[in-house]
């Protein structure tokens, strides 16, 4: 019986009765296995579609997969992560393949606990007990050595984690390019004190991996280069917009302020704005604010934010293929990808007051 109607559940059985062949026949079907003739194909394609007969995927997960990939995001509320699982769920549209989602949590702001690699990694485990055929993680809280402990047992990707492993494939964005590309155009504009608001993070063995310890070190990196090394003014308090608004208050208080402040993440530099907007300043006229990784609120008319590009859709993708790869071959040579950004420049940057 269907839990969920009280009926009896079409079997395999059924279709086989239905399209008058043998469950062989179906189940090759079923699995695209070699030596099926296109006849046969389409009867038992149509018995499936007229009974709506749907595999239970635990019986799948016997014969072998499920056709599940799992997708671990750190924090759903950021609007850059649906791009990455867009990219995800176009490559293997066209596949047997469905996406699962799982959020972690993040840690955010001081205070708060430090238990997000731990419940991470109980997600983890619980989509390989669902028989997950691979996974996709974003930006995993967990160290180098239980990430590569999860790969060991099921095919993975890490996103967003600048990590090599001979047991994952990992697609990231050149971060501390794209850093030096904010700071570099504000230097260019006239800017001298520009601050940097960041992800606070405890160590467990992961901080100088992650994307916003990239991107802080491109931050101090681009400063230098340009002379302005005296400058430098980092503010930790996380990738949220809480954390943005809390930064900025921060910031705004200097006896001396910024006069622009990079935000790590679009959705910081929303925070940021709030927090401009209550101190009775002007964006650009009093303070310029960029952001990163273009997301769709950044092109807003009313927002219009300048920020770095790193093409989270084509992220989402490479990871996908990478992906699909690796659970036809388990033993091919691991793949880093990295992309590269580009700065989009919109009308919250401009010169400094005079």
């Amino acid at each position: 019986m269907d839990p969920g109607t009280g009926t009896r559940r079409v079997t395999i059985v059924d279709v086989a009765a239905h399209a008058q062949v043998s469950t062989t026949a179906v189940s090759k079907v079923m699995r695209n296995a070699y030596g099926v003739s296109p006849a046969m194909r389409e009867r038992v394609n149509a018995a499936i579609a007229e009974l709506g007969y749907r595999p239970r995927a635990a019986a799948r997960g016997m014969r072998g997969r499920t056709y599940t990939i799992g997708v671990v995001l750190p924090d759903i509320r950021n609007p850059f992560f649906p791009e990455i699982v867009d990219g995800i769920s176009g490559h293997v549209r066209d596949t047997e393949y469905q996406v699962m989602l799982g959020t972690g949590s993040r840690i955010s702001l001081p205070g708060t606990s430090a238990s997000d690699a731990e419940v991470e990694l109980r997600l983890i485990d619980s989509m390989v007990d669902r028989g997950m055929d691979g996974m996709v993680l974003v930006a995993p809280a967990a160290g180098q050595k239980r990430v590569d402990e999860a790969a060991a047992g099921v095919p993975l990707v890490v996103i967003g984690r600048h990590m090599r492993s001979a047991l994952h494939d990992t697609v990231v964005d050149d971060d501390a390019r794209g850093a030096a590309l904010v700071v570099n155009h504000l230097a260019d504009l006239g800017h001298r004190r520009i601050a940097h608001i960041d992800q606070r993070e405890p160590d467990h063995g992961r901080a100088a991996t992650m994307p916003n310890a990239v991107r802080t070190r491109g931050y101090r990196d681009a400063m230098t280069a340009q002379g302005l090394a005296g400058q430098i003014d980092v503010v930790s308090t996380g990738y949220t917009e809480e954390g943005g608004y809390l930064g900025a208050k921060q910031l705004l208080a200097r006896e001396v302020r910024p006069t622009a402040i990079f935000a790590g993440a679009d959705i910081v530099a929303m925070g940021v704005l709030t927090a401009v907007a209550e101190a009775g300043l002007r964006v650009p006229e009093d303070i310029s604010v960029a952001g990163y990784d273009n997301t769709s609120f950044a092109a807003l008319g009313p927002i219009g934010l300048t920020s770095v590009d790193q093409a989270g859709q084509q992220i989402g993708a490479d990871a996908a293929r990478l992906l699909l790869e690796r659970i036809a071959r388990r033993d091919r040579p691991s793949t880093f990808i990295t992309t590269s950004p580009t700065l989009v420049v919109r009308r919250t940057t401009a010169a400094p007051p005079g």
